[in-house]
């Protein structure tokens, strides 16, 4: 999978900028990232950190919006709307 890329393209990036990258390179460290920000999850035992209320999301739903975020379907969406979300359909 091409998605294991994305450490060595974060060594470029810091040195070259992401403007180096190819068009693939660039859909791989972008769909990292919304994967980075998704896990960011709000859970039960971070309400008094983050001010936000815990979300239960099945493991089924997760992984399948995993899936979904690898296969490029989310690729429309900003990054910064994965942040503190529940599932997947809180994003769309």
């Amino acid at each position: 999978m091409t998605h294991w890329r994305q450490p060595q393209l974060q060594d470029i990036i810091a040195i070259l900028g992401i403007e180096e990258l190819s068009e693939d390179d660039k859909k791989i460290v972008s769909r990292a990232r919304k994967i980075q920000r998704f896990l960011s999850q709000p859970f039960f035992v971070a309400e008094n950190f983050t001010g936000r209320s815990g979300k239960f999301v099945k493991l089924e739903d997760t992984i399948k919006s995993f899936e979904e975020i690898l296969e490029g379907k989310h690729d429309d969406i900003p990054e910064e709307n994965f942040y503190l979300k529940g599932g997947i359909d809180e994003i769309k």
